[in-house]
């Protein structure tokens, strides 16, 4: 049953056949064989089938979020076993927003001196592919914004609170200042992170909030593409502080922050809604109050 319900999870996640199963590592007809057999099993069509996936039917949806919570208990029961035996080991899978990236390096660091046997994944994704591979199951936790989009049933530890500054070229206008306004930047050649990065949002808020017309020539879901056309001399970018810091070291760079109306965002590590958490992620959580600012 366990194996089935991954199964379901997998092809609601992929909504195709071959790519769920790809991503399971068995053929395709092992793959619609499992799907019938848990329909068979449960007694209800789950997936409308035509010449290829049609979507989940009105029971397959309710199946789903069951399936999800059965699977994660099943995973905390192995972990607490392991635990149990072994202590703290296995594989641990976070996704975190870009900007955040340097805070998920000092957490898993602090985290792996504790735990040796814990190893480590870490992905940069968007706030919203977060939250997907959170419910399903793709990663055991992710590092995101807290308090500016919708987060759902989670639980949350806060890291840090991200405020802007402004990355120019030593040659820069700006350069050397004490603080730029947001209002200076109308007409300026930014370069910027794609508009599906909840970042991007908040920057387009604050511009559009000083009355600038957000325009960057370039754009990228990486903030090392961003730092690294600044470092042509031909653009500017905007960044939270501590990532601008960490990736303008030893280049001609500098870093200028942005004054004015100053709103924060919150920035924590999130879990799945669940008691009991895994053993690993409960020592992660626990762990992320320790490293949290101030």
């Amino acid at each position: 049953m366990i194996d089935k319900l991954e199964m379901f999870i997998a092809l609601a996640r992929e909504e195709h056949f071959g790519k769920a199963a790809e991503s399971l590592g068995i053929t395709q007809p092992t793959l619609s064989a499992g799907i019938k057999a848990l329909e068979a099993q449960l007694g209800v069509q789950l997936v409308w089938r035509g010449s290829r996936y049609g979507g989940l039917t009105p029971e397959g949806a309710r199946v789903l979020d069951w399936a999800r919570q059965i699977v994660g208990d099943v995973r905390t029961m192995r972990q607490e076993m392991r635990a149990v035996k072994m202590g703290l080991s296995g594989d641990l899978r976070l996704a975190a927003i870009p900007t955040a990236l340097t805070k998920a390096a000092e957490l898993s660091a602090t985290f792996q001196a504790r735990h040796p046997g814990v190893h480590f994944t870490i992905l940069s994704r968007t706030s919203a592919e977060i939250l997907s591979m959170l419910d399903n199951l793709e990663i055991d936790g992710g590092i995101t914004y807290l308090d500016n989009e919708p987060l759902g049933r989670v639980t949350s530890v806060p890291l840090y609170r991200e405020d802007y500054t402004l990355v120019c070229a030593e040659t820069s206008e700006f350069a050397g200042r004490e603080g730029v306004k947001w209002a200076e930047l109308e007409g300026q050649p930014l370069c910027l992170l794609t508009p599906d990065m909840q970042n991007r949002r908040i920057i387009n808020q604050h511009l559009a909030e000083a009355g600038v017309t957000p325009g960057p020539t370039v754009e990228s879901n990486s903030t090392v593409v961003l730092v690294a056309h600044v470092a042509t001399g031909r653009w500017m970018t905007i960044l939270p502080t501590k990532m601008a810091e960490f990736l303008s070291v030893g280049k001609p760079l500098q870093v200028v922050p942005l004054t004015g109306r100053r709103q924060h965002h919150a920035v924590g590590l999130i879990a799945p809604y669940r008691e009991p958490h895994t053993p690993v992620m409960a020592a992660l959580l626990t762990e992320a109050q320790k490293v949290a600012d101030g």
